[in-house]
């Protein structure tokens, strides 16, 4: 007589969501949103200190602390 060998892929029971993977797709994209939006404030800050340096001229170059 066979007996099946029942091999078990991932982690079991998944709970709700069953099938949408790791993680919540809307919560990761709303994640990735708002970092894009704080990266695009630090590069608008960065660009604002480079033009304020380079304006200043002269003399020896202010450290910033970010």
């Amino acid at each position: 007589m066979h007996h099946r060998r029942h091999r078990h892929r991932g982690f079991g029971f998944r709970g709700p969501g069953i099938g949408r993977g790791w993680y919540d797709r809307e919560k990761v994209l709303e994640r990735l949103e708002e970092y894009q939006r704080d990266l695009e404030q630090e590069l608008a800050d960065v660009s604002d200190l480079i033009k304020r340096l380079k304006t200043e001229g002269g003399g020896q170059p202010e450290t910033a602390t970010v």
